[in-house]
């Protein structure tokens, strides 16, 4: 299995993957829920996403529910909207007792990503990337996050044992992932950001290195919020990518990290890629490209997923920035209904 920072170093030019899903409801139309619970549409909205900006890799939808659904955890469904857990029922050990029995390989929604990805490692020619939740935030899930934080401190082998199943639940989707064609896993630790690097390493860490231990593919550990206080713990994961927030200062944080884990972000989700002109985005990433030119191993990409309202055109002008291609080019789209339709009924 080869190293992101081997296929960085090789690509020739400046590699570029946005995280993005939402934005392709635009392309297609559909809803942000009909993608979370159909595999055609999902895929269809994915495909047409690649087909019209040709990134160097593609993720499907990020969702941070579906393990805690699968499971049985109560999730609203908005119709435009991520899902959001509306209730946390694990306050003790023995309440774990009742998801043991839950295979989440059964679950629809599973079964609805892992096979977007099938379908995308067939259809689509270029790094395909799943995303699964991170053992910390899935727990703080099942306990709420205060409750998880609280208990770092106060019940630290509750927290163990929660971590621990959490760890296998994750284990078993990323696999299943894998088998389905996913050359690529972010594991989604956004509840980690609120840690010391103490807490870190005593929580987190080492279920998110047996999860990673466990993959045959490459492995990426994406983190909300300022985790500059924490890049030495998120490199102990052995995780061969970080995915950081706008927060982090790429040009300090690359000085900080070995030279074989390749930093992916990190461009603002909502105040560069949301807010500004084609232009200003294309002026951001050139800013962020040159600053980070003397190390191979960086990837522009956004700070996180982008939101489904993102103006399509503040992603071509990333794209653009990292490929070189002059500022202001219009780019008529190359997404065709009839296309996709033909991929989905040749399946």
């Amino acid at each position: 299995m080869a190293k992101l920072i081997d296929t960085a170093k090789g690509w020739g030019r400046q590699m570029v993957i946005p995280l993005m899903g939402f934005p392709g409801i635009q392309l297609n139309g559909s809803t942000l829920k009909q993608n979370t619970f159909n595999w055609g549409t999902q895929f269809s909205t994915v495909f047409a996403l690649e087909r019209r900006f040709h990134p160097d890799g593609m993720f499907f939808f990020m969702d941070l529910s579906v393990e805690a659904s699968a499971l049985g955890l109560p999730v609203r469904f908005p119709l435009d909207e991520s899902p959001s857990v509306e209730e946390h029922l694990v306050r003790t050990a023995g309440d774990l007792a009742r998801f043991t029995n839950n295979d989440i390989l059964s679950d629809g929604r599973v079964a609805v990503f892992v096979e977007t990805m099938r379908l995308m490692s067939r259809y689509m020619d270029t790094l395909n990337g799943g995303y699964v939740i991170g053992p910390f935030s899935l727990a703080g899930l099942l306990m709420g996050a205060s409750e998880a934080a609280i208990a770092s401190v106060t019940d630290p082998a509750l927290l163990h044992e929660v971590l621990r199943f959490c760890s296998g639940v994750i284990s078993r989707y990323a696999r299943a992932l894998v088998r389905a064609g996913a050359d690529m896993i972010a594991i989604l630790e956004p509840s980690a950001s609120f840690l010391s690097p103490a807490l870190f390493r005593e929580f987190p860490l080492r279920y998110l290195q047996e999860i990673m231990s466990t993959l045959d593919c490459v492995s990426i550990l994406h983190v909300c919020g300022q985790t500059t206080h924490l890049l030495d713990p998120m490199v102990e994961t052995g995780a061969h990518a970080l995915s950081l927030d706008a927060m982090v200062d790429f040009p300090a944080a690359v000085k900080r990290i070995p030279e074989d884990v390749v930093l992916i972000g990190n461009l603002d989700t909502v105040q560069v890629m949301n807010q500004l002109s084609p232009n200003q985005v294309y002026a951001a990433a050139h800013e962020l490209i040159t600053a980070m030119e003397p190390y191979p191993n960086f990837i522009l990409s956004s700070a996180c997923d982008l939101p489904a309202e993102t103006p399509l055109e503040n992603i071509h002008a990333m794209i653009d920035a990292a490929r070189g291609v002059k500022a202001g080019m219009q780019h008529p789209s190359d997404f065709e209904h009839n296309e996709v339709a033909g991929v989905l009924g040749a399946r």
